[in-house]
């Protein structure tokens, strides 16, 4: 499946005072590279949830190999690890300027309809662009 790098650099509010990233920032930062993602295969996440569709966080699993530090530039590649059903599940690798890897992450969201609050399967749109983008 599609790869999609995103960069971003780390700005100062984002660490702590021996200026290493603190690591409740990296939720977001894997927020902005699954957007990103979607984008990549042409979903709009905003007109997702338009639609009635919701994708909550069910499980994050992070392991941290080496520290971010302030002003790195991180190249976050996402990567969908397999075709999704009820769940959707985003592997990533988070790499500095220097490309070494400092962290490795795990993302599953669930498809929920909005309405009902229940999961549901992946919509055949979002099936369709993955084919597509394959």
């Amino acid at each position: 499946m599609t790869e999609h790098i995103s960069i971003l650099k780390v700005r100062y509010a984002e660490t702590d005072q021996m200026g290493v990233v603190h690591h409740g920032n990296y939720a977001q930062y894997l927020e902005i590279a699954r957007i990103e993602w979607l984008e990549k295969i042409g979903i709009s996440y905003k007109s997702m949830e338009k639609n009635g569709i919701m994708l909550p966080v069910y499980e994050m699993n992070f392991k941290f190999k080496k520290s971010a530090f302030f002003d790195d530039n991180l190249k976050i590649h996402t990567s969908l690890r397999k075709t999704p059903d009820v769940k959707i599940i985003f592997d990533y690798k988070i790499y500095n300027q220097e490309d070494e890897l400092l962290t490795t992450a795990s993302t599953i969201l669930v498809f929920m309809d909005a309405k009902t609050k229940r999961p549901m399967r992946c919509p055949e749109y979002v099936l369709e662009k993955l084919e597509i983008s394959a």
